[in-house]
């Protein structure tokens, strides 16, 4: 009887030594994954809802973007993105790739006026 009770505490031991160990790798991976994102927000030039979902798709496009939300009063995106599978520089590359100026990052010319009208925003244009 001893033996049993002996037995059944040493494997109770065992097993609550083994889960916590889990636990604690549990949550060094989900540490290491915080890690690899980034968060930021930088200006893209556009004017309408036609704009946004051009923006938000061509960031959302890239591997690695987890997040992209443009506001059109502010033209501010936001952006969650792992900066393990690409740069910053990467985000606003695509995003000029479509039309749209950012930061660091300008439209050519002939990808620009092949926007339609509402969304040509140099020259003039409200934003």
């Amino acid at each position: 009887m001893i033996m049993k009770k002996l037995l059944l505490l040493i494997a109770l031991i065992l097993f609550i030594s083994f889960s916590k160990s889990d636990s604690i790798s549990l949550a060094e991976d989900d540490l290491s994954q915080i890690q690899k994102t980034e968060r930021t927000s930088f200006v893209v030039k556009g004017n309408c809802k036609m704009c946004k979902k051009r923006i938000e798709k061509a960031a959302l496009s890239l591997k690695g973007v987890k997040m992209a939300t443009w506001d059109i009063p502010s033209n501010m995106i936001d952006v969650i993105y792992d900066n393990k599978k690409l740069e910053l520089n990467d985000i606003h590359n695509k995003i000029a790739s479509v039309g749209h100026d950012t930061d660091e990052a300008k439209a050519s010319e002939d990808v620009y006026d092949e926007l339609p009208m509402c969304c040509q925003y140099r020259n003039g244009s409200p934003h």
